[in-house]
């Protein structure tokens, strides 16, 4: 079968850096007047299968649950003031034809459209808008069914990692997937993005792990990938948070094997005890190490010193991993003491945060709060987050510049990851998806930091971005690379109404390098009238030749 996107024609380049994208219908609809919301509500009843069923999942301001499901999944407060703009309705879908007739209605009335799976955006775009819009909360479709003799799941985009690790260790304690380590994260929002985990050494990302999906097009079709194509299959695997394409309601995803004991070991140093000096000879080896070992370090303030906490996972015992470590990295002074060795759900669990006596179950609930630094930090708090690639270590003496940073009283409750790349990272080809950031990359930082209360809000946020600033030598230049699932609106935002290419090419070439172009050929073919946006939305070529046409 011929795929619609097969036939795109490659476009100059300079073309596509000088095209603008025009206003839309969509636009004109959003911008001229107020959406009706009672028209609204009654084209989801006439595009409906059942009426009755979607006006259950169906919510206004005046009902009174609304707030309550709006709230439910928003993960960082910054994002739910009573300044926060809130969407005209949310509709919470239990079958795809109710996503179907949100997107055509919406699309009818002039409303934009927010897609949220988990709600951990961390500009809060799956929810917000400063346009009139809806918000597709995907919480519903949560259902995950695995396939354990083929060695694959399908997992619909409401339901979270956690449940998806819960429902594949209920059948194999064998399989896995290589995902994230929070467990309340919405699949579909997480694989769009790559997403991944502390087996990306061996394995790559969530998104270099799909067999199939299902989409809904900006003209409401049910598209599998067969029927998609390829060209746009390889777009939603990587290209972008937020529903650039479609809005995805499914991912088959390809499980991989695990060992039956994996190990795992935390080791901290303080300053005293020599932490930046073994922080920057991880630097030199954490991406060389066997495929099988993850060693990452997570920064914080303790009081008045820095610490460094060396995070470790081995596939595999404690017995073949202390001899790697003496050979490799003997500087960080492992010992058998330092380990657990554990079944690859505990050391899900574990990494999540919660202790060793709680539950396995609390990785099936959405709102399960654990005491991991990190995990913590970006959930149901105050909250800004960056991100950064590294190609070259950074010298020993420029950590007391960070140190600096941190000791000022907004970095109380921050914190820097360092995430080591190299193993299948370095194999896989940076157009193999669009998430480009593979081989020539040590490792990649993640900086955040979380505060209690809205009005403290500028001054931790400045404070960021003062850190930001002062890492500008130590990472990747032209462009200074950047991971779409840490969303961060400072490098660059979409316009409300029209976005050059060149324009949306100052973030969209951080995030995606050279993937950008083709991405934006993608969007052109397959929504050309720019109904999916945001501020960070892949705009599309070809909207101002068709902005009169009917859709």
């Amino acid at each position: 079968m011929k795929s619609p996107c097969s036939s795109i024609i490659p476009l100059v380049i300079s073309l596509l850096l000088s095209y603008n994208c025009w206003v839309t219908s969509a636009d004109i609809h959003a911008t001229s007047s107020v959406p009706d919301e009672n028209l609204f509500l009654h084209c989801l009843s006439m595009h409906s299968d059942s009426s009755s069923s979607i006006s259950k999942v169906t919510y206004t301001k005046i009902n009174s649950s609304y707030s309550s499901v709006l709230n439910f999944t928003i993960q960082n407060f910054r994002f739910s003031t009573p300044n926060t703009p809130k969407p005209l309705v949310i509709i919470t879908p239990l079958d795809v034809s109710q996503v179907q007739a949100a997107i055509k209605c919406s699309k009818k009335h002039g409303l934009q459209i927010r897609v949220r799976s988990g709600g951990h955006d961390f500009e809060g775009l799956s929810y917000v808008s400063q346009v009139p819009f809806v918000v597709i909360d995907l919480l519903n479709l949560s259902e995950i069914n695995v396939d354990a003799v083929a060695k694959t799941a399908w997992v619909q985009a409401g339901a979270t990692l956690g449940q998806l690790y819960y429902r594949i260790a209920e059948k194999s304690k064998n399989l896995g997937f290589p995902a994230g380590l929070c467990p309340t994260v919405g699949a579909g929002g997480h694989i769009s993005g790559g997403g991944y985990g502390v087996m990306l050494r061996k394995f790559g990302l969530a998104a270099d792990n799909i067999v199939d999906a299902h989409l809904i097009d900006a003209n409401g079709r049910f598209l599998d990938r067969e029927s998609m194509g390829e060209d746009l299959f390889w777009a939603i695997r990587g290209g972008g948070i937020g529903a650039s394409f479609g809005v995805i309601v499914a991912w088959q995803v390809r499980l991989v094997t695990v060992p039956s004991i994996v190990t795992r070991c935390l080791v901290t140093r303080n300053l005293e005890q020599n932490a930046t000096k073994i922080v920057h000879k991880w630097q030199y080896v954490a991406n060389k190490l066997h495929e099988d070992l993850f060693i990452e370090v997570t920064l914080t303030r303790m009081n008045s010193t820095m610490v460094a906490t060396f995070s470790l996972v081995f596939q595999g015992g404690v017995d073949r991993l202390l001899p790697l470590m003496q050979e490799s990295f003997p500087e960080l002074g492992l010992t058998k003491e330092d380990c657990n060795e554990m079944s690859w759900i505990e050391s899900v669990h574990n990494l999540a945060g919660f202790d060793k006596g709680q539950s396995l179950d609390l990785l099936l609930d959405r709102n399960a709060r654990s005491n991991g630094v990190v995990v913590n930090g970006t959930t149901k708090d105050f909250f800004k987050g960056k991100a950064d690639y590294v190609k070259q270590p950074i010298p020993q003496n420029a950590f007391e510049g960070i140190y600096d940073k941190f000791y000022e009283e907004e970095g109380q409750r921050a914190f820097m990851v360092l995430v080591p790349y190299g193993g299948k990272m370095s194999e896989i080809s940076e157009s193999e998806t669009p998430f480009p950031h593979r081989a020539g990359n040590l490792y990649k930082i993640f900086y955040g930091v979380a505060w209690g209360e809205d009005r403290t809000s500028r001054r931790h946020i400045d404070w960021i971005r003062r850190l930001y600033g002062y890492m500008t030598p130590y990472v990747s230049k032209n462009p200074r690379e950047a991971y779409i699932n840490y969303r961060d609106l400072d490098i660059g935002t979409n316009n409300q109404g029209y976005t050059s290419i060149k324009q949306a090419s100052v973030w969209g070439n951080k995030y995606f390098k050279n993937n950008f172009k083709r991405l934006v050929r993608v969007k052109s073919m397959v929504d050309p009238h720019n109904f999916f946006r945001n501020e960070q939305s892949i705009p599309p070529l070809t909207s101002w030749r068709k902005k009169n046409n009917g859709d």
